[in-house]
């Protein structure tokens, strides 16, 4: 599952204005050693480049199991489409992707849950 986050949170973590977030079976991405791990509440887990604070990686309670990624850092991201918009609510307002895909409100969490 590949998908826009318009939330305010992954907005800060990755520093665009609209993140990009590929999902993998945790069992499936193994993080690298020498991460730096950030818990925010029992919610949300963040991984970081330990020597630039880079975002590297994110785990989210709503969808367990799941490791999501920024677009940006992935070597393959032109074959990585994605296929909707998660908390549309939040889009900043000058942004005004035409791209037909779905757009829903909050995190999206049954779309991404399905899409183990």
């Amino acid at each position: 599952m590949v998908s826009y986050c318009h939330c305010g949170d992954c907005k800060r973590w990755t520093g665009a204005a609209v993140p990009v977030l590929a999902g993998f079976a945790e069992a499936d991405f193994p993080l690298p050693p020498g991460l730096r791990e950030r818990h925010f509440g029992e919610a949300v887990t963040r991984w970081t480049c330990a020597a630039c604070d880079g975002p590297i990686a994110g785990r989210f309670a709503y969808v367990p199991d799941q490791i999501y990624v920024p677009l940006g850092i992935i070597d393959q991201m032109d074959a990585l489409a994605p296929t909707m918009h998660c908390h549309a609510e939040q889009q900043v307002p000058w942004l005004h992707p035409e791209d037909g895909l779905p757009r829903v409100q909050g995190s999206g969490r049954d779309a991404l849950n399905a899409a183990k």
